[in-house]
């Protein structure tokens, strides 16, 4: 099915998408790949399709209430969030310039997989990365790195140490 997509949804997505993340707010909706489309539906009304990070993602509300303001700050009278989980969202949705953001504020951003099959989880030990694998040390490009703590400050991140520079750092996990 081929969605056509006016000038004017175009810049209501752009718009959607400039809304700072509320827990990682270095990155944009649109950097996240989170905000998916948005239909104009009158004159003053629109509806924007946003996929969260995972099912329970507890920023979704405030992702909503935030583009809601930004829009209605552009003229529109009513608009609608829905949350879209088919295609559901994937670290690979991060764009280009959201990994280099998160590089440059201290978070290793997640490994791209697309195409590369499921991702591998494990209950026990892991066998050791190749250099291609590895999570890279935002601070010094290292790839000598530990695993601290599987979870961090969000559940979409995980707590790693540079075993070069020494220093800890967050690192956004692959889904």
């Amino acid at each position: 099915m081929v969605t056509t997509t006016t000038p004017l949804e175009a810049e209501l997505l752009a718009l959607a998408g400039s809304v700072p993340d509320p827990e990682l707010p270095v990155l944009t909706l649109a950097e996240l790949g989170v905000v998916r489309a948005v239909h104009v539906r009158g004159a003053d009304s629109a509806e924007v399709e946003l996929t969260p990070t995972y099912t329970g993602c507890p920023a979704v509300e405030a992702m909503s209430l935030d583009i809601e303001r930004v829009l209605r700050e552009h003229g529109l009278r009513e608009v609608t969030v829905r949350k879209v989980l088919s295609p559901a969202w994937s670290t690979d949705d991060i764009t280009a310039e959201g990994r280099r953001k998160l590089r440059e504020f201290g978070i290793a951003p997640p490994r791209e997989h697309r195409d590369a099959g499921p991702v591998t989880l494990a209950l026990g030990p892991t066998r050791t990365a190749t250099p291609e694998e590895a999570v890279r040390c935002p601070h010094c490009g290292s790839a000598d790195t530990e695993l601290l703590s599987r979870f961090s400050s969000t559940a979409c991140k995980a707590l790693r140490r540079c075993l070069s520079c020494r220093e800890p750092f967050d690192h956004f996990k692959e889904l």
